[in-house]
């Protein structure tokens, strides 16, 4: 506590001050404002002195009226240093002449002056727990605050270094192919290639980078009607030709969400490519878009029949740069982190299934117009196991 005042006066306007703020609970505060409490609790440790002088044999009573409400009232105040002794001491030097007279009347033994300093104890504790309890919620404030500088500078910066990083990936890599149109030799030819191939990896990175950085900030979904059997039938048609896999449409209800088209659109391609990486050749992969019953938020799945997720692998999927347990994974690690942003900016979310060695399934949710968002996706739940037996499909 820190001491503002060395006077009365001052101490009183200090304590008005500190009544007004949050330090105050809900039901202490007074409709004609902390000066009305004062006033009034003034008049009734008055009456209950005048008691304690005038009646020798009834001090207990006024005695205690007087220390449980100045606890109850201003226990739980935020008083500076100062006008808490100020207050205290007034207190305690008169409730102990009152109490003092009557031993001196011979009415109350002497050991009932022990109840004032007992009386300031408890004062005091509960003063001090209030100070303790205003500091530890000013120190959580505090952290919050810096937490959440943090994370805007965080998010800057990727959006600052992806975007220094889109033009000289943009030339380099158009150097590159430039070379590679004019370059004879099969060696000068494949490396060329490797030089190219990481350049599109860069740019892929950076793109995306950019895109999980933008999904916090209000203006990114530019939200309109969105037919997503369309859109899964759309990507299907698109992928098909580029792939070796069975891609196949499942389970396609009729479904319309309000959602950003190009981003949705990103984090379905994001999902197909995560399906593609982990599955065979030959593998199956299944697209499908489920609308269970009125209420709930539509479902876009993407099951493979690939590699699956090993269960302590699971919890960290949706890390950024997380590329598998072998770390040996061509990916940018980024995808199924832009998959969850771009759900959670949807106000939905993303979670998997997986048996290792049988496959994966990947449930992307958004919510339906008219219904609530889904709560935040926490942290710990982004994953969940599935040991299901394979039945032959894709999903599990």
């Amino acid at each position: 506590m820190r001491d503002i005042s060395s006077s009365p006066s001052a101490g009183l306007a200090a304590i008005d001050a500190a009544g007004a703020t949050s330090g105050v609970p809900a039901w202490l505060r007074w409709p004609f404002g902390p000066r009305a409490i004062d006033l009034i609790w003034v008049v009734f440790s008055c009456a209950n002195l005048v008691a304690i002088y005038w009646f020798a044999y009834w001090e207990t009573i006024p005695f205690h009226f007087i220390w449980i409400s100045l606890t109850l009232l201003y226990g739980f105040r935020a008083w500076p240093t100062g006008p808490t002794m100020w207050i205290l001491g007034a207190v305690m030097l008169t409730t102990a002449a009152g109490i003092g007279l009557d031993v001196w009347r011979g009415t109350e033994p002497a050991e009932e002056l022990t109840e004032v300093p007992l009386m300031a104890a408890v004062f005091a504790a509960t003063v001090w727990h209030q100070q303790r309890k205003l500091a530890a919620e000013r120190s959580v404030r505090l952290i919050g605050e810096h937490n959440a500088r943090l994370l805007t500078d965080q998010r800057q910066f990727l959006q600052d270094a992806a975007h220094q990083l889109r033009t000289p990936i943009t030339i380099a890599l158009g150097h590159a192919e430039l070379l590679a149109t004019d370059l004879s030799g099969e060696q000068q030819g494949d490396d060329i290639g490797v030089v190219i191939g990481e350049l599109n990896r860069l740019r892929r990175i950076s793109e995306r980078l950019l895109l999980i950085a933008a999904a916090g900030d209000p203006a990114f979904l530019h939200a309109e009607p969105v037919q997503l059997d369309q859109l899964i039938a759309d990507h299907v048609r698109r992928w098909r030709p580029t792939i070796t896999q069975h891609l196949r449409i499942g389970q396609l209800d009729t479904v319309t969400v309000r959602a950003d088209k190009e981003r949705l659109g990103l984090a379905l391609d994001a999902l197909i490519e995560n399906a593609v990486r982990h599955s065979d050749s030959d593998g199956g992969i299944q697209l499908s878009v489920i609308r269970d019953y009125p209420g709930m938020p539509a479902r876009i799945v993407v099951a493979d029949a690939g590699s699956g997720i090993t269960e302590d692998q699971l919890p960290f999927i949706f890390d950024r740069f997380r590329t598998g347990e072998d770390g040996q994974s061509r990916g940018t690690g980024l995808g199924l982190p832009l998959v969850r942003a771009v759900a959670l900016a949807h106000g939905g979310d993303v979670t998997v299934r997986s048996a290792h060695g049988k496959g994966s399934e990947f449930e992307l949710t958004l919510p339906l117009p008219g219904w609530p968002a889904l709560p935040a996706a926490a942290a710990d739940r982004t994953a969940t196991a599935s040991v299901a037996e394979d039945q032959g499909s894709p999903s599990r």
